[in-house]
């Protein structure tokens, strides 16, 4: 007898708990009829909204992007000044520098420093990255920076290694010739001296 009301007890208890199951399922497909106004966490009313789905159309709708978010690296090479400042400081060494010195004085990057050295490779991997903002916080001319672009999935992780440089091989050849010259010269110049 006690076998049979234990029987229909758990008969009732799963009962139970499928409609409750239900009953919250078709609650909250009801409520997503209309879907929430995006809007950035900072707002007021961020938690206050009314029911209703969350889901973005990704791509038609966006969140807004924090200001200080950190995303996708951008170098303006002419500003760059190619110390390797950042490279020195990436922990996933993302950042790959070549640079070739220049025995004169290159031009002047927009606030106001002297270039010395060419970018013969400046290339950042970022599928390496790991978005910490080192690399920007020690550039001195401030010419690497990171975009709002938060978006850039690809099939292929070879895309992914952007290059800023914008030297041609025989333009770096030529370069490479003129700063041995000038290491030549200096060298026959201190030899002659003695």
């Amino acid at each position: 007898m006690k076998q049979h009301r234990n029987y229909w007890k758990a008969i009732h208890q799963t009962i139970s708990t499928l409609w409750q199951g239900l009953w919250l399922t078709w609650k909250h497909l009801l409520g997503s009829v209309k879907t929430q106004e995006a809007s950035a966490i900072t707002q007021g009313n961020y938690f206050s909204q009314p029911k209703g789905a969350v889901t973005l159309q990704y791509p038609q709708e966006q969140l807004t992007v924090p200001d200080r978010g950190r995303y996708k690296l951008h170098n303006e090479i002419d500003d760059c000044i190619v110390c390797d400042k950042c490279a020195q400081v990436c922990p996933v060494d993302c950042i790959e520098i070549e640079a070739i010195r220049s025995p004169t004085a290159i031009g002047t990057t927009s606030n106001g420093m002297t270039k010395r050295l060419y970018a013969a490779r400046f290339d950042i991997d970022m599928a390496k990255c790991c978005f910490c903002g080192l690399c920007t916080t020690v550039c001195p001319t401030e010419c690497l920076t990171t975009t709002p672009e938060y978006d850039f999935s690809v099939f292929d992780l070879a895309i992914h290694k952007v290059s800023f440089a914008t030297m041609r091989p025989e333009a770096i050849a030529e370069k490479k010739q003129i700063w041995a010259e000038h290491v030549a010269s200096k060298q026959t110049d201190s030899t002659s001296t003695v």
